[in-house]
């Protein structure tokens, strides 16, 4: 009786839609010596990263998102990949709407997905561009539009445009090698250049602070994807001390290279992850 009624339950909730199955294509950090001619540059977006599939909006681990009504009418039935942006500095608004089950139509306004790849398109990296932009002029959507793709000659004009990017509010750049096709994984294709280096790490211990800190946490106790554990004790907000992420949150952290014994030097917390990282070791 009770395996009927959980049949009864599923069909009268409808049908349950599969995440896309393609896994997503991922970048690995920009070092000097790249050929930079050979790449295609783009501002990387503190956005939730995103993938249409033709008919609905998913996120990068499976999830699906629930935009209001009528935010994805006259997109193209064609994949794509992007990000869901409201702007600069905006990323814990956006990533608060997208796990949100009851969509704001207010609380959406002014969401953009920023197209940046099609990841069923069978061309190189610079085909996909044209395609992306035939796409977008044909929706004619307000909700979507496509990160500008540029070509720089030299290391020196992509550190001068970084400095601008950065200078302005935003996180890096992205470089996409042009005659690249999409692959599913981390790829030396795909390079994200910031001034800072960033992982991921989970929360295995909370530590007391001490100080002006007392009675709060002080730090967290993480551990990395490789089994490497290490102490963040700044990036906190008062806030997040009094309410520090949950023992097993997996969380962004930035860092500035690696100590002796292979951990990372002054990490600093950024943010917490909705969903579980793919593997990332340090780099």
């Amino acid at each position: 009786m009770r395996a009927l009624l959980l049949v009864l339950l599923c069909f009268l909730a409808g049908p349950v839609l599969p995440a896309p199955a393609t896994a997503p294509m991922l970048a690995t950090s920009y070092r000097h010596g790249v050929a930079v001619p050979e790449f295609l540059v783009s501002e990387k977006l503190d956005g939730v990263r995103g993938r249409w599939d033709g008919q609905r909006l998913w996120t990068r681990g499976g999830a699906p998102i629930t935009p209001p009504p009528g935010f994805t009418r006259g997109w193209p039935g064609e994949p794509m990949e992007g990000e869901l942006w409201l702007g600069r500095g905006r990323f814990d608004e956006v990533s608060a709407l997208v796990r949100r089950l009851d969509a704001d139509p207010r609380a959406w306004r002014g969401v953009r997905f920023m197209v940046f790849d099609l990841p069923a398109h069978p061309g190189p990296f610079t085909g996909r561009v044209v395609r992306m932009r035939r796409l977008v002029a044909a929706a004619g959507s307000p909700t979507l539009a496509m990160i500008p793709q540029r070509h720089f000659g030299s290391a020196s004009e992509v550190d001068a445009e970084l400095a601008r990017v950065v200078a302005a509010g935003g996180e890096g750049l992205v470089l996409h090698r042009g005659a690249a096709l999409y692959r599913a994984g981390r790829s030396d294709d795909l390079l994200k250049y910031k001034p800072y280096q960033d992982a991921e790490a989970q929360v295995v211990a909370h530590l007391p602070g001490q100080g002006k800190y007392a009675g709060r946490m002080g730090a967290v106790q993480v551990r990395t994807a490789d089994g490497r554990q290490f102490r963040i004790g700044s990036g906190f907000t008062d806030a997040q001390r009094g309410d520090p992420p949950p023992v097993g949150t997996w969380l962004t952290y930035r860092y500035n290279g690696l100590t002796s014994t292979g951990l990372p030097r002054f990490a600093r917390f950024v943010r917490v992850r909705d969903e579980l990282p793919p593997p990332d070791p340090l780099r």
